[in-house]
């Protein structure tokens, strides 16, 4: 290697370790005061001593960046010592003094995720995905070249992927955990807004139209799983929601929508690849529930525009794959029986309508009423005789 790239070599090495730390760097003169009373409190392990040697250090050289650098200790001491309310008091401090202070802000979003405060935690979030956002377009420093910076930023960013991705999980699991769904589905929203890139964004958009789904709130519902589907045209997760959706609303303007979701979610799943950390066994049930969900939509279609042969081989088609769910076999069950007694076939209604009331699921009286109607009974009274 010729001179020259030694040199070039060594300066990246020195700009990248210069900006390792996201924020504000606090120079220490080698030797100096600061220095010395620095190097006890550095070798000292965590617990009230250390924390006294912080004080001792912040009442004589406290000022400035030196402020900045003793809060900094105090998270870290506080932090490895599960003090979670100081790490809140210290790292605001932190803030206070230096906004882009990456560390504070990962320290405080461990110390509300580690004291249940989900409020704190996205907040934090934010501030988070705002210093990021501002170190991505910090223009390079004074003396150093394009080229340096640009090399430098990416090993910054490099090293603070653990960071930033324990932020995100810890945002994801404080919004699963949230029992009210209104307020589940608005931290899944907030987290999309803070993080749309992310790793968890596609999910966590899903999980917002769930939320809605689950909070009786089908406006939102709905209009969070088109806005799902604008950003990933085949998420199926979502297609088979609005395609169910629409196919038992009633009303006749959805049913080529609901029809066209059915459609396209059968034509995804069969190129889908099986995702990590998913047996095969897992993965199969996976995707027979899902063609399932979408061949007993369409047959709900077919069954509401009068095309009963259609439908009741659409339900037959669902029938096989909707097995390992109780809720939709016992549904696709049903909806197959009543067809099939409209269409007057009703030896065959009677059979499906009884595995249907011996499935526990919501339609089970549904299936022993129109059985009832249809002179079949499921549910025998045995008379002493």
């Amino acid at each position: 290697m010729n001179r020259g790239l030694i040199l070039l070599a060594l300066a990246l090495v020195l700009a990248s370790s210069a900006a390792a730390q996201i924020g504000k760097n606090v120079v220490v003169a080698a030797g100096s005061d600061e220095d010395k009373a620095l190097a006890p409190i550095y070798a000292a392990p965590d617990g009230p001593d250390k924390i006294a040697l912080i004080d001792k250090f912040m009442a004589s050289y406290g000022k400035g960046d030196f402020e900045l650098l003793g809060d900094q200790l105090y998270v870290q001491s506080y932090l490895a010592q599960k003090n979670f309310p100081k790490v809140l008091e210290y790292a605001d401090k932190a803030l206070a003094l230096d906004p882009d202070n990456l560390s504070a802000a990962v320290a405080m979003a461990r110390a509300a995720d580690e004291t249940g405060d989900a409020q704190r935690l996205y907040s934090t979030g934010e501030k988070v995905s705002q210093i990021i956002s501002r170190y991505k377009a910090k223009p390079a420093p004074e003396g150093t070249s394009a080229e340096q910076w640009s090399y430098a930023k990416e090993g910054a960013l490099k090293n603070a992927e653990g960071d930033i991705s324990y932020v995100q999980y810890a945002m994801t699991q404080a919004a699963y955990k949230t029992t009210d769904p209104a307020a589940r589905a608005a931290f899944f929203e907030r987290y999309v807004a803070i993080f749309p890139g992310s790793s968890y964004a596609a999910n966590n958009r899903d999980q917002i139209a769930l939320s809605y789904q689950q909070a009786q709130n089908t406006a939102k519902m709905t209009e969070s799983a088109d806005a799902a589907l604008t950003a990933d045209p085949n998420d199926v997760t979502m297609l088979l929601l609005l395609a169910d959706y629409w196919s038992e609303s009633g009303q006749p303007q959805q049913l080529d929508k609901a029809a066209a979701d059915a459609q396209k979610a059968l034509d995804v799943l069969k190129d889908a690849k099986k995702p990590e950390n998913t047996t095969d066994e897992q993965w199969q049930q996976q995707v027979s529930l899902e063609k399932g969900i979408a061949y007993s939509s369409l047959g709900e279609v077919y069954v509401v525009k009068g095309r009963n042969a259609a439908a009741v081989d659409a339900f037959k088609q669902a029938n096989l794959l909707l097995k390992s769910n109780a809720f939709y076999y016992g549904r696709n069950l049903y909806r197959l029986g009543f067809t099939l007694a409209k269409m007057q076939r009703i030896p065959e209604a009677r059979t499906v309508l009884t595995e249907a009331v011996s499935v526990n699921s919501p339609y089970k009286s549904r299936a022993q009423e129109t059985l009832n109607k249809i002179g079949g009974a499921a549910a025998h009274t045995h008379k002493p005789s």
